[in-house]
């Protein structure tokens, strides 16, 4: 295997999600500097499930279709979009339009809609690309898909996005209307404020290093096409709009029976008209449920309580929470290049012991302000532990997904795509709602904790 190509695999998938994931990171900064306020996140919400448009034609395309879009032009496209629209934010994410009366952040909104469709449609087009190259260099992506939430988030630290000092002050009670008088009493109380500091450099600057991220991801994109060394870890065969060219000497084999010669003896009858037909129906539809369901807590759930869930144990134990589920998406990636374990019965295990997880920190955020352990250090330890294993354990379930529908064909990785994004707009119908409508949840205050 060559590095290079791990290396362009890296950062072809670090492209897919940075820009969104950049601008979630950075709304402690935008926030106060807009119209919409602390509504925006709902907003954002609401416009990445309308970009899911973009998926949506893409696979009815390769169903109806069937290699009559050109996968590497569309790549293209999308990359570029998503390398103008980051940089134009730098300029334009403060201004404001007049609308019903009322300013309101018009560029924001529709620069923000280009970038999730640009980052929806790679779900459904960068995976299908990675047919391509061999079957390693799929994990390389994945891992190259969780630097694209760590790097931002290492980037926002820095920038010291969200960073709270808590500090004195005095709230004076029972205060005599006459300030004449030299006898009059007050009654003081102390308690601490949050005071967020100012960032070490401007949110403008974040998106141009969003908008470099971009054309990095462009960059690496251009040499897997046509740099020689990665020609030369190319599968037998070549692929035209997503479609395999067969030679004359392979012209009976399926698509993808190299890939599947070390898991599938070549005389064994196939269980489905699935892929290569190495999985029943029952266990396809399995594969597809854990999947989408994996991804709607990963992706939607479980983060939109984030800091219901960390925010009561203090400011510190939220960025480590933060931070270290960060780290834990490309580390799971990491792993799974390794350990590429693909038992079904091992992948239901891990995602029951997810859920599990994923249960207790969504308990914990129904509880705040005063979750378990609240008034214990023991708390803080439980809750950073929890995300770290709630997230290392559920990626690692969708990065040996993606390498078992890898070996079953480039259509097979279109709907893997689809459904990923179909998870994660069922997470946001589901949690929008909750958290944005009815208010279910109550945030706690990260200087003054008022639990018994």
């Amino acid at each position: 295997m060559s590095l290079l190509t791990h290396l362009l695999a890296c950062l072809f998938g670090m492209g897919s999600w940075v820009s969104i994931n950049g601008l979630w990171v950075e709304l402690p900064l935008i926030v106060p500097k807009i119209p919409e306020g602390w509504y925006l996140p709902s907003y954002l919400s609401v416009l990445i499930q309308m970009a899911n448009i973009g998926p949506l034609f893409v696979t009815l395309m390769h169903h109806f279709r069937p290699g009559a879009l050109n996968e590497v032009a569309v790549i293209y496209v999308i990359i570029a979009l998503g390398t103008v629209a980051s940089f134009l934010l730098g300029f334009f994410w403060k201004e404001t339009v007049v609308v019903a009366g009322a300013p309101r952040s018009v560029s924001l909104l529709v620069l923000t809609f280009f970038l999730a469709a640009v980052d929806c449609t790679s779900s459904i087009t960068f995976l299908p690309f990675m047919m391509r190259l061999k079957p390693q260099y799929l994990t390389t992506y994945y891992i190259g898909e969780g630097v694209s939430g760590l790097l931002p988030a290492i980037v926002a630290l820095i920038q010291g996005v969200g960073v709270v000092h808590c500090i004195n002050s005095t709230q004076s009670l029972n205060q005599t209307l006459n300030q004449t008088l030299n006898n009059s009493s007050s009654a003081l109380t102390f308690e601490l404020s949050a005071q967020y500091q100012p960032a070490n450099f401007s949110a403008e600057v974040f998106f141009f290093f969003l908008s470099a991220m971009m054309l990095v991801c462009l960059v690496a994109f251009l040499l897997l096409n046509y740099h020689p060394t990665v020609a030369r870890e190319h599968p037998n065969g070549r692929y035209t709009n997503g479609v395999k060219e067969k030679s004359k000497k392979n012209r009976k084999w399926v698509e993808q029976k190299p890939m599947m010669e070390p898991y599938r003896p070549t005389n064994q009858r196939r269980k489905s008209s699935f892929g290569t037909g190495a999985y029943s129906w029952m266990q396809v539809s399995y594969i597809f449920v854990i999947l989408a369901w994996v991804n709607a807590l990963t992706n939607v759930v479980l983060p939109s309580v984030q800091s219901y869930s960390c925010m009561p144990y203090g400011n510190n134990a939220y960025h480590l929470s933060a931070t270290m589920s960060a780290v834990s998406n490309p580390l799971a990636c990491f792993i799974a290049l390794f350990f590429p374990i693909r038992s079904l019965l091992f992948m239901g295990a891990l995602t029951v012991i997810g859920s599990g997880i994923g249960a207790y920190i969504m308990g914990m955020a129904v509880l705040s302000p005063c979750p378990l352990l609240v008034n214990d250090s023991s708390g803080d330890v439980i809750i950073v532990l929890a995300w770290i294993i709630f997230i290392l354990t559920l990626s690692y379930v969708k990065v040996i997904i993606g390498v078992i529908l890898r070996d079953e064909g480039h259509s097979a990785l279109v709907w893997c795509g689809a459904v990923v994004q179909l998870g994660s707009l069922l997470g946001a119908v589901t949690m929008f709602p909750l958290v944005s409508v009815y208010n279910y949840f109550s945030s706690g205050d990260p200087c003054n904790t008022k639990c018994p």
